[in-house]
């Protein structure tokens, strides 16, 4: 799908791949597949194995940090 077909063109095909699985690795108990195989297969359609070991990375440290900030009640930008 080309970004211009979605009704908002901020966004590439590959970038949509990314928000897609980011998504998914995310929300993981709202479906019994946490991560759908055509959200995998076009993400890794758009990415090279390194660059796309890189997004999961990211994925998952940006989910481990929020869910810390949410434990420990800490609002995300606030000053100690």
């Amino acid at each position: 799908m080309a970004a211009q077909e979605s009704g908002a063109p901020y966004f590439t095909d590959a970038e949509r791949a990314a928000l897609a699985l980011t998504e998914a690795a995310t929300r993981l108990a709202d479906r019994a597949e946490p991560v759908p195989d055509d959200v995998w297969n076009d993400a890794t359609g758009h990415y090279d194995e390194q660059q796309f070991a890189a997004l999961v990375l990211m994925i998952g440290l940006t989910n481990l940090f929020n869910r810390l900030n949410a434990t420990t009640r800490q609002v995300a930008g606030a000053a100690w």
